[in-house]
């Protein structure tokens, strides 16, 4: 199944999450060519309860996916070396922004930081400020997106673009 428009394009969410703040990233896809349509993150206090900030992250990320007509939504997977516990807030807002979308018809692909940066700079080991300043190139921007959790959301709907069309031209 192929989620190309008959002018060759398509309209991805890319989701860097996270509990302090989730980044978000539209980009759409015209020709196998990269085009922002708008970007930001959705930041919680940690004053707030737990339940509620997850909530606010997850209805805020559908309300995002509504809003920009998306048709692909992609979001990068918890990574950790060494503390699971950091990375248990995060598995809880992967879940709730899942549950979220589902229900509004969306699947999430899941890609892992290594999968990411091979995507946007060719190397699994790249470092941030290598991943922002391929967005900022690639997206043909004045300046590296800011905040930093944007332009990492950005280069999540760019990998996913990007194995997209490689399952399209491998016929998967």
């Amino acid at each position: 199944m192929t989620l190309l428009t008959k002018t060759n394009s398509m309209r991805i969410l890319g989701i860097d999450p996270g509990l302090a703040q989730t980044g978000w990233g539209v980009v759409d896809i015209i020709d196998q060519r990269y085009r922002p349509v708008s970007f930001g993150v959705v930041t919680t206090a940690t004053s707030q309860d737990l339940g509620l900030r997850i909530h606010y992250i997850a209805s805020n990320i559908g309300r995002l996916a509504a809003e920009h007509e998306v048709v692909m939504v992609a979001m990068e997977d918890v990574f950790f070396t060494k503390n699971i516990s950091s990375a248990i807030p995060v598995a809880k807002v992967i879940g709730a922004i899942m549950h979220q979308l589902a229900g509004q018809g969306l699947d999430v692909k899941m890609f892992s930081p290594p999968q990411i940066k091979t995507a946007v700079t060719g190397y699994g080991s790249a470092e941030k400020h290598q991943v922002q300043e391929m967005m900022r190139l690639m997206l043909d921007l004045k300046e590296i997106p800011k905040p930093n959790h944007s332009a990492d959301a950005l280069a999540v709907a760019v990998c996913c673009a990007s194995y997209s069309s490689t399952e399209r031209r491998l016929g998967g």
